[in-house]
């Protein structure tokens, strides 16, 4: 069921390949078509095949559609991950080669970013801080070393975050942890200056699949070329007018990269969009043809023409939210639309509060995504953080947000104490705890329970020898006294049952994961990479998110808001001249649309307290204009918003007479 130009990209295997794949012109096909060809008519072992992608949701689904194509065993023997994911596999295999012992942590955003806090200028304010810690991440995915980030700063601030990258680092050592960056730049500095790892690791995956390439930052990039080498065993699927990362470090010139890398570089075009209706596919390539190309591309579709693109003036937010939530309303009730059916785009997430307030007022349940993920969740947290510690007792900062949890009159003047000591000895804070000798340099109560702290994890350090994951969660929770602590100290009882429930769902997590034969510790790494996208389950919900967000979704009905100038394009972007990526980004969310959108702004917004006058985005003038209905230059379409917004308001008088 390929078209003639996904069957080209599925056969060709002899050299790189780089296939630019419109938005929903069914690239995951073609990888998925790719490895079941690779391995039925090329007879490749599926265990020296990888396919790579950004998110973990991305590669459960893309291994599930594979799984239909070869045996189980097959799939089964296949790597199928994330960039960060690969890395942790490489340093699990590799780690003496990396520094570091077996069992290892990998730290999250907020662990690494307190220690960035604890190492800055004392009192340094948080966007400062939040400034520093984006320069030691991009140093990194730069593939720098901290000497290299210190000799390559050219002002005082980078000059400050590459003193902080050197001391970062040592911490990190002393933990026995790496951070997310580490996951790719760690790999990357072994395989550049190993040439035996190397070669082994280019036997070991012998072909690599690269799903959304332009979203690959510098490191990456050489990553891959690393893991490749001359062989060109590559397929790189990606499209440039959906780059929209450049602000965490993605570098769409890696596109442009390959065929200088690789001169024999084929390249072959995927242009037929299955997911957009005629206009809308038109008003996306007439956007995006504003914008430079290395490769022109134009998407067509068989699909019918569609409704006309409607452009919406609304007075303020509010009442841009009320419009909104009066059509979604129409679209349920005239046309039986789904709400999942239905999404709410917007560039920034400051955009959602009255967007939020207008769907609540029409009773219209939603979804917002980027919310509070499971895993952001204290609870969650904790109990990750003891099998951090159980596996590495060198985890200082496990230690430290777990040592005082259930309470153990273990306060903070005392952690300040044994953090001197043990940095004294050159030993991680838990290894201090045991010692006699620091001990007795603390007052009686609290070395006592640091004593039973230390006893605590000794005996569930025994029982991980022969209890599986699950088991050890349940175990530490009924051990350590945390649920009695939820169960006792939380007197709200559906926040209690939340906290239980979303430590069953951790179990069972775990339990569902155990398959695989890992241990505690790997199964904990693997969960701390999960993003907030790979546990978004909405149900039959509007959607309600960035336009960053958005991409790789699709909706039949998508309202794009706040399409003004300052706000999308946004008004750091025009500052900068970054007006490319902006254009992108309303590409992206055009192409989310199945067979209708509206698109609507603000004729004035309220920031700082000052009111300001908007013009229509300058992207609404860019798209042809035949296929647009502005309101107030289309009489019929005006009266159908009417009709809209009363048909929405008589539904909630009648919802509140019902008393629903």
């Amino acid at each position: 069921m390929l078209n003639p130009q996904q069957l080209a990209a599925v056969e060709h295997c002899e050299g790189p390949l780089l296939v630019l794949a419109g938005a929903g012109s069914g690239k995951t096909s073609v990888i998925t078509q790719k490895i079941a060809y690779l391995i039925q008519r090329r007879k490749l072992n599926p265990s020296k095949i990888a396919a790579i992608t950004f998110t973990n949701k991305a590669a459960r689904e893309m291994r599930e559609r594979v799984a239909k194509l070869v045996s189980s065993e097959d799939a089964a023997a296949l790597t199928v991950s994330t960039f960060h994911a690969l890395g942790l596999k490489f340093l699990q295999i590799e780690h003496a080669r990396a520094g570091l012992r077996r069992g290892f942590s990998v730290l999250d955003a907020d662990d690494s970013g307190g220690i960035v806090k604890e190492l800055a200028p004392k009192g340094v304010k948080p966007d400062v801080l939040f400034g520093l810690r984006n320069l030691l991440s991009r140093a990194k995915n730069g593939g720098l070393s901290p000497e290299e980030a210190l000799a390559a700063a050219r002002s005082p601030r980078e000059l400050e975050a590459a003193t902080i990258y050197d001391l970062y680092q040592q911490r990190l050592a002393a933990f026995n942890a790496v951070d997310f960056d580490d996951l790719i730049r760690l790999p990357l500095r072994i395989l550049e200056s190993d040439a035996e790892c190397r070669d082994a690791w280019r036997e070991r995956l012998r072909y690599l699949l690269v799903d959304e390439y332009q979203d690959t930052n510098d490191a990456q990039y050489r990553l891959l070329k690393a893991l490749t080498g001359e062989r060109g065993g590559i397929t790189c699927v990606g499209d440039d007018d959906q780059s929209i990362y450049a602000w965490r470090g993605a570098n769409p010139e890696n596109i442009d990269q390959l065929g200088r890398d690789w001169p024999n570089l084929r390249v072959i075009k995927l242009e037929q969009n299955y997911r957009c209706g005629k206009r809308i596919l038109r008003a996306a390539n007439g956007l995006i043809a504003h914008n430079p190309h290395l490769h022109e591309k134009k998407l067509w579709s068989e699909h019918p023409e569609g409704a006309p693109i409607r452009v919406l003036e609304c007075k303020e937010a509010e009442h841009e939210a009320e419009r909104v939530a009066a059509i979604a309303t129409t679209l349920a009730e005239k046309h039986k639309a789904r709400w999942d059916d239905m999404a709410i785009l917007y560039r920034g997430n400051f955009q959602a509060r009255p967007l939020e307030k207008a769907l609540r007022l029409a009773r219209i349940p939603y979804h917002l995504t980027g919310a509070l993920s499971f895993l952001d969740r204290a609870e969650v947290k904790d109990i990750l953080c003891y099998l951090r510690l159980l596996t590495n007792p060198s985890d200082d900062a496990a230690f430290l947000r777990v040592v005082n949890v259930p309470k153990r009159e273990i306060g903070s003047t005392t952690l300040e104490k044994l953090g001197q000591l043990a940095q004294s000895r050159h030993c991680s804070l838990l290894e201090a705890s045991r010692s006699d000798g620091v001990l007795r340099q603390l007052t009686p109560r609290p070395a006592a329970a640091l004593a039973g702290f230390s006893d605590l994890l000794d005996e569930l350090r025994s029982a991980s020898l022969h209890e599986s994951a699950a088991d050890l969660v349940e175990r530490i929770l009924k051990r350590t006294g945390y649920a009695a602590q939820i169960a006792a100290g939380t007197p709200d009882a559906s926040v209690r049952e939340r906290k239980l429930g979303n430590l069953k769902e951790l179990a069972d997590w775990f339990r569902a994961m155990q398959k695989g034969g890992n241990s505690a510790g790997d199964l904990a790494s693997q969960l701390a990479l999960l993003s907030h996208a790979d546990r978004d389950e909405p149900g039959n919900a509007v959607r309600m998110m960035t336009l960053h967000a958005a991409k790789g979704l699709e909706f039949r009905f998508v309202f794009i808001v706040g399409c003004e100038d300052g706000t999308l394009p946004h008004e750091g972007a025009l500052d900068e001249g970054r007006v490319d990526e902006e254009r992108r980004l309303m590409y992206v969310g055009i192409t989310r649309a199945k067979e209708w959108l509206t698109l609507s702004w603000c004729a004035q917004t309220k920031r700082y307290g000052e009111i300001h006058r908007n013009q229509p985005s300058r992207f609404l003038h860019e798209l042809p204009q035949d296929d647009l209905h502005w309101q107030g230059k289309d009489p019929e379409a005006d009266k159908e918003v009417t009709r809209e917004t009363a048909e929405s308001h008589m539904a909630k008088i009648q919802a509140m007479l019902a008393g629903g």
